[in-house]
């Protein structure tokens, strides 16, 4: 530094020496200030294991408490499964839906209707809170948790990158685009693609239909009015037909319930678009993967001689649509709050 700082002393007038000394002491503070922001911002971005140092044992929390839930509810892991889904599609994967704050609260949404698994967050949480307070967000819980639910099921396991912290507003009017199963693929494909999220993540996160029920609420319309034309939906194989009908008849309980994935719907597997392809799909948003040229072949892809062979499996393709839906709109560093219940600001 000496031997730079005399040799300009010896080259420049004094005037002009002070003045590149000034210019190159506002780079430095320039290149100091760029420099900050880059780490500052590699500290807000989500990463595997970003509780390893201030709560190591998070993760293992929310795997036991889904794994004691799974003993004694049933139908647990495509519950947990959907939260996360219906959590990301509104605002980002920020644990706003878990938030009740009265009738206007997000979790009210139409579009919510029949979303549960809130206990088991909260239960989650509570226990995480005994260990490190103040450390781990609900939305991160909600991930983690989406994650525990589908090894419960037989499905992939894949890392979570956690970081997410929880959300500030609540409000039903927000969750008023959520995807829709009477919606056409075209509008299926908008919607998440506006979410950052491709074809294939589509129809793999479409296939988690595969595990949980729905309730004859949905299939109404499918089965007695379907437009255009009335009657039932043509794309459903006829002898199916009667077997949805006798589940769900008309003028029936909305409430009862039905099979998504008909003959494998307590496993995780690709069976549903095997069906989808059979024209076996239950839900009508399923059943227009096959009537939509890209992601029909995409369907098919999981299905032909050589697929064992090439190409990522449907397992590995669902695993990474998971970790691209965890990432939607996200808050990170000093953005949002840790909430200590996850259900109330």
């Amino acid at each position: 530094f000496l031997f730079i700082f005399f040799s300009f002393l010896y080259i420049f007038p004094f005037q002009e020496f002070i003045f590149i000394v000034l210019i190159l002491k506002m780079a430095l503070i320039f290149f100091i200030l760029i420099l900050s922001h880059l780490v500052g911002m590699s500290h807000a971005q989500l990463k595997v294991g970003f509780y390893g140092k201030t709560c190591p044992e998070a993760e293992n929390i929310v795997t036991n408490v889904v794994r004691q839930v799974a003993a004694s509810t049933q139908n647990i892991a495509p519950v947990l499964l959907r939260l996360h889904f219906h959590d990301c599609f509104v605002q980002g994967c920020d644990g706003s839906i878990l938030l009740e704050n009265g009738e206007i609260g997000e979790r009210h949404a139409f579009g919510h209707q029949g979303v549960q698994g809130f206990d088991v967050i909260e239960r989650a949480k509570q226990e995480i809170e005994k260990v490190c307070p103040g450390i781990v967000s609900c939305a991160d819980i909600v991930a983690l948790a989406a994650r525990d639910a589908v090894v419960v099921a037989n499905g992939p396991s894949y890392e979570v990158e956690t970081g997410r912290r929880d959300g500030l507003i609540s409000n039903l009017t927000l969750a008023a685009n959520m995807p829709d199963v009477s919606e056409s693929i075209q509008i299926l494909k908008a919607k998440f693609s506006q979410k950052g999220l491709s074809e294939k993540d589509l129809v793999v996160l479409s296939a988690a239909h595969t595990i949980g029920t729905t309730a004859c609420f949905f299939m109404t319309q499918r089965l007695y009015d379907f437009v255009p034309g009335g009657g039932s939906d043509p794309s459903i194989d006829p002898s199916f037909l009667p077997e949805l009908m006798a589940a769900c008849p008309r003028n029936g309980d909305v409430n009862a319930r039905l099979s998504m994935d008909r003959g494998s719907s307590e496993e995780f597997d690709n069976n549903i678009l095997q069906n989808v392809r059979s024209g076996f799909a239950v839900l009508r948003s399923d059943a227009s993967l096959y009537e939509d040229v890209d992601t029909r072949n995409i369907v098919d892809s999981y299905f032909g001689i050589f697929s064992p062979f090439l190409g990522t499996s449907f397992e590995d393709d669902f695993a990474n649509a998971m970790v691209k839906m965890g990432r939607i709109d996200v808050l990170t560093g000093k953005q949002g709050k840790i909430r200590s219940v996850c259900s109330t600001f």
